[in-house]
């Protein structure tokens, strides 16, 4: 099949999925995957909004971590910003590196109301503005299946769905930091428990080594701990920095 009918099945098949009233978030999806493999995005992502600016839905397609996390790190430093401060609707950027980079953010509307987005990452040579005719056909059909399912005005988020995420991705990290730092961790403890029996140390040497062992022990309960969050509360550490609250120490943190 030629790019140009692949580009017409992608749009068709949207359209039938919005004229049968097919799950807004799931033709989404499917539209984004077949889109981003027809014109070589490593990541692509819907984001939908209420009156306000919160959040209310994303569909999201990546080839790997790095490429989400980058299209992430896009939206949330610069087309987000953007939008509040300059009512950006629409942009194809591109960025030079090793290898080069390109991106875009295009709205969903209903009229003069813009209530979401679609922004995209592709790396190498091409260049997506090439391609910007079937992305703004694809956002169109996107928008009007929305608006058909009524989804352009103040859908409501899962939030148990979205905080199960959130502590998921707490402990995704927590597993990390535990297998890092803990194997930084088991030779300090051992060294510092072979020099605590060494004859000849006096008090205060062996007082300063007794601090490294509980400053160790300290940094391991705090990993457990850690893994134990199973809320994704926050509260502000400083200057309107936030931290995650971690649960009391249990026996098993203090040994």
């Amino acid at each position: 099949m030629s790019k140009d009918n692949s580009k017409y099945e992608i749009l068709r098949q949207l359209a039938v999925a919005g004229a049968a009233g097919v799950d807004g978030k799931t033709s989404a999806q499917t539209a984004l995957e077949q889109a981003s493999a027809l014109v070589g995005l490593s990541a692509a992502a819907l984001h939908l909004w209420d009156e306000k600016g919160k959040p209310t839905l994303a569909a999201v397609y990546e080839v790997s971590e790095v490429d989400r996390q980058h299209l992430q790190t896009l939206e949330e430093e610069l087309y987000a910003g953007l939008r509040r401060e300059k009512q950006l609707e629409s942009a194809y950027l591109s960025f030079a590196g090793n290898p080069p980079t390109h991106s875009f953010t295009l709205p969903l509307r209903r009229g003069a109301q813009v209530f979401g987005a679609v922004i995209g990452l592709q790396e190498g040579v091409r260049t997506i503005i090439s391609e910007d005719l079937f992305l703004e056909a694809l956002c169109a059909l996107l928008s009007l299946n929305f608006a058909a399912a009524g989804l352009t005005r103040a859908v409501s988020v899962d939030q148990k769905s979205l905080d199960a995420a959130k502590v998921e991705g707490i402990h995704e990290t927590a597993v990390t930091a535990n297998h890092e730092i803990n194997n930084a961790l088991t030779p300090i403890l051992g060294n510092a428990d072979v020099l605590k029996k060494h004859r000849g140390l006096d008090d205060d040497l062996k007082k300063k080594i007794m601090q490294i062992e509980e400053s160790a022990l300290r940094i391991s309960s705090v990993l457990r701990r850690l893994m134990r969050v199973d809320k994704p509360d926050s509260v502000v550490y400083y200057d309107n920095i936030k931290m995650i609250p971690l649960p009391p120490e249990e026996d098993s943190d203090t040994t």
